[in-house]
């Protein structure tokens, strides 16, 4: 069983990448990279590297030959998505591998997200190529809130637009695990899952969880979707990431980011990792 991984020097992959290593034997692992260099990490532990570079569709096939799974983690490259992932899958196909899973959004056949488009497009040009499939729906990462909370923690202001919106978002690590679940067991074809947090948080909740981690006092202010882009704006963000955060914001006030599935905590055979606890270890 040969299982093969895009996007393993992300964040996302070098997680995928741990967890497999605890299921199964680090050769049984092929790394897709672009840049070898940066995956020498992955070679040292026995993981075999292949180059793989979306953009130069000559390098995918030859690298996607003897492949039993392949897991297509979603390219971060906004707007180029669609292209890119397209011929990974026509590559996969050519290549004769039977099975891929596919790293999609939560609820991403309705989902009002504007990131949800290209999952959309991906999961259909999935099922139209004839092979074994399963969508790993992932919602929100809890990391992508982890990155300011020092800041917000001495502002005493968490700003956003989400107004009462409930966020079922997990860790990175957690969506890691059920990724590397699925890729090292039998039973998956066909199937979509819809990966959510065990609990849900409003981003009120979300300051009070700053708050009793850090001793300060930190409330939050809701803003319009058009005060939180300027705020963003003046903090030096660039504009495609505005766009991404307050679009966000504004579905989670509609409801986007919230999901009673379990299916995250049944893969993964444990609750998700509260947020509260990931704020807690950067102040402990």
């Amino acid at each position: 069983m040969k299982i093969a991984i895009t996007g393993v020097t992300g964040q996302l992959g070098q997680l995928v990448i741990k967890a497999l290593l605890n299921k199964i034997n680090a050769s049984q692992i092929i790394a897709l990279v672009r840049d070898e260099a940066k995956a020498d990490g992955l070679k040292q532990q026995g993981i075999e590297l292949r180059h793989f570079d979306y953009d130069t569709p000559e390098t995918l096939v030859p690298s996607l030959h003897g492949i039993d799974k392949l897991l297509l983690i979603s390219a971060n490259e906004i707007g180029r998505r669609t292209p890119q992932h397209k011929a990974v899958i026509e590559a996969a196909v050519q290549a004769g591998v039977p099975y891929i899973a596919y790293t999609s959004l939560l609820n991403a056949a309705h989902s009002p997200l504007g990131l949800a488009q290209e999952h959309r497009e991906t999961e259909a040009l999935i099922k139209a190529s004839g092979l074994d499939y399963t969508f790993l729906r992932n919602n929100w990462y809890s990391d992508n809130y982890l990155a300011t909370v020092a800041q917000i923690a001495e502002s005493g202001i968490l700003y956003g637009a989400s107004q009462t919106g409930k966020i079922s978002s997990a860790s990175r690590t957690d969506y890691a695990e059920a990724a590397a679940q699925v890729l090292a067991s039998t039973g998956h074809e066909h199937k979509t899952y819809e990966l959510a947090g065990s609990e849900s948080f409003t981003k009120a909740d979300l300051a009070q969880f700053i708050a009793d981690a850090s001793s300060k006092a930190v409330i939050y202010q809701n803003l319009t979707a058009a005060e939180l882009t300027q705020s963003l704006a003046q903090a030096g963000l660039p504009a495609p990431l505005i766009d991404v955060i307050v679009d966000a914001d504004v579905q989670t006030a509609q409801g986007a980011m919230f999901s009673s599935s379990k299916d995250l905590e049944q893969l993964i055979g444990r609750k998700t990792t509260p947020i509260a606890e990931q704020i807690k270890t950067l102040f402990h």
